[in-house]
C-alpha cells in the first residue's frame, strides 16, 4: 500500500491507465477509446502538473455534466498531492478511498524496485459501509451513504423503438439508397442501411413506507432518486402504505435533499400501516391500465408484512406480473443470516416473482441495479 507522492514521469502510462480504471469502478462509462484519448492527450500536452492531468482527463474521460462530481472526487483521491488544481473545480473530500486491482501495479513493485507509485489500496471503511445494514447506520454513516448514493450511475435497460436510424448494418433503407443513386447521376452505389433505435425501458418503483420499513425508507427513496436522475422520464415511483402515493414529480428535483423533502411532503401515510394488496390494486386500476406497468421492469421494495388478505395480495401481484416485463421483489431482510420467507405476504407472492432479492445494504442495491439492467 503506497500513496501518490511523485512527480509526473514520462513513463506514467501505467499510472494513468490505473486512474481510468478507478473512474470506471466509481461508475463512469470509461472504455478503451476514452482511455486511449486520455493517454494521447497527456502525451500531446507533455503534462508536468496536476492541472495538466486534470484538464486532459476532464476533456477526454467525461461526457456528461453529471460525471464531473465523480471525476473530481476520484481525481482528488487518486492524485492527492499533485497540487495546482483549478480552484473553482477542487473536489470536496471523498468519504471513500479508491480501490485499484493489484494487476494495475507496475511489475517491479513487488521486487522492491523504484516504480511509478500507485494509489492507496485500502478502502476498509467504505467497504464496511457498503455492506452495513441500512437500518443500523449512525447519522454520520447515513450522510456518507447519501454521498455514495449520489455517485451511483445506474444503466437502465433499453428496448427497441419503432423508429429507425441510419446504421452500417441492418436491412437496406430504400429511400436513402435511391437518393444516393440520384445524387450520383443514377449510378448504383453502396446500399444505405438502417436499424431500429433503442429507448430506455420504463422502470416502476413501488416503495413500502409503512412502520416496519421506516428504517429503510430514507435510503430507498434516495436510491429511487438516483435511478430517476439517470433517466428522467423513464422512471415512475410510488409509495405503498395504507394508500398509494405517486411521488415521481417530487423526485424530479436534481438535488437529492430537495427531492426527498418534496417526496416526504406528498406522502400522507409515512410510517403507518400496510395494506399491500389494496395499494397494488389501486396502482393497477389507476395506472396499470394506462400502460405504466405494461412492458416495464417493476420493482417492489417491501418486507411483506400485510395487514390485509394474503390471497388478495397474491391476486394483484399475479395481475401485475402478467403486465410487466419483469417483476422484482426487494426484501431488506432477505440479506440477513437465518432469514426464511415465512411472512404471509411473501409466501403468497413468491410464485409470481421473476426475482426475489435482498435490499438491506448499498452493495445489495448495487446488485439490484444489475438485475434491473439485465431485465
Amino acid at each position: 500500500m503506497v500513496t501518490v507522492t511523485h512527480e509526473i514521469r514520462h513513463d506514467g502510462t501505467t499510472l494513468f491507465v490505473a486512474f481510468t480504471r478507478a473512474l470506471l469502478a466509481a461508475g463512469l462509462p470509461i472504455g478503451s477509446e476514452r482511455t486511449g484519448a486520455f493517454l494521447q492527450a497527456t502525451a500531446a500536452l507533455g503534462v508536468h502538473t496536476g492541472r495538466d492531468v486534470y484538464w486532459a482527463g476532464r476533456a477526454t474521460l467525461t461526457s456528461d455534466p453529471d460525471h464531473l462530481s465523480t471525476y473530481d472526487a476520484v481525481f482528488a483521491a487518486y492524485f492527492s498531492d499533485l497540487g495546482d488544481l483549478p480552484a473553482a473545480r477542487r473536489a470536496p473530500a471523498l468519504p471513500t478511498q479508491i480501490l485499484v486491482p493489484l494487476a494495475d501495479l507496475p511489475s517491479g513493485a513487488d521486487q522492491g524496485e523504484q516504480a511509478p507509485p500507485s494509489v492507496k489500496a485500502g478502502a476498509a471503511a467504505t467497504e464496511v459501509l457498503r455492506h452495513r445494514d441500512l437500518a443500523g447506520l449512525t447519522d454520520s454513516e447515513r450522510r456518507e451513504l447519501a454521498q455514495l448514493l449520489r455517485l451511483l450511475a445506474p444503466g437502465l435497460p433499453q428496448r427497441p423503438s419503432r423508429r429507425r436510424a441510419p446504421h452500417h448494418r441492418g436491412p437496406i433503407d430504400p429511400r436513402r439508397t435511391v437518393r444516393g443513386m440520384l445524387a450520383n447521376g443514377g449510378e448504383p452505389g453502396v446500399p444505405a442501411r438502417r436499424h431500429h433505435r433503442t429507448r430506455p425501458r420504463r422502470i416502476v418503483l413501488l416503495i413500502d413506507v409503512s412502520g416496519s420499513m421506516a428504517a429503510y425508507a430514507d435510503s430507498l427513496l434516495r436510491f429511487a432518486h438516483a435511478v430517476h436522475r439517470s433517466q428522467p422520464g423513464a422512471v415512475e415511483t410510488f409509495t405503498l402504505g395504507t394508500r398509494l402515493t405517486r411521488i415521481t414529480r417530487g423526485l424530479a428535483h436534481r438535488d437529492p435533499d430537495r427531492a426527498l423533502a418534496a417526496a416526504a411532503a406528498a406522502i400522507p401515510d409515512y410510517s403507518g400501516g400496510t395494506r399491500l394488496g389494496d395499494t397494488v390494486k389501486a396502482f393497477l386500476d389507476r395506472w396499470g391500465r394506462r400502460g405504466v406497468a405494461r412492458g416495464a421492469v417493476v420493482v417492489i421494495f417491501s418486507d411483506g408484512w400485510e395487514r390485509g388478505s394474503p390471497d388478495e395480495l397474491a391476486e394483484q401481484i399475479g395481475r401485475l406480473h402478467r403486465l410487466a416485463r419483469s417483476l422484482v421483489w426487494v426484501n431488506p431482510h432477505k440479506g440477513k443470516d437465518g432469514y426464511a420467507p415465512v411472512q404471509g405476504g411473501i409466501v403468497a407472492v413468491l410464485p409470481h416473482l421473476d426475482h426475489f432479492v435482498a435490499g438491506h445494504s448499498l452493495a445489495a442495491l448495487e446488485d439490484l441495479l444489475e438485475v434491473v439492467r439485465r431485465a
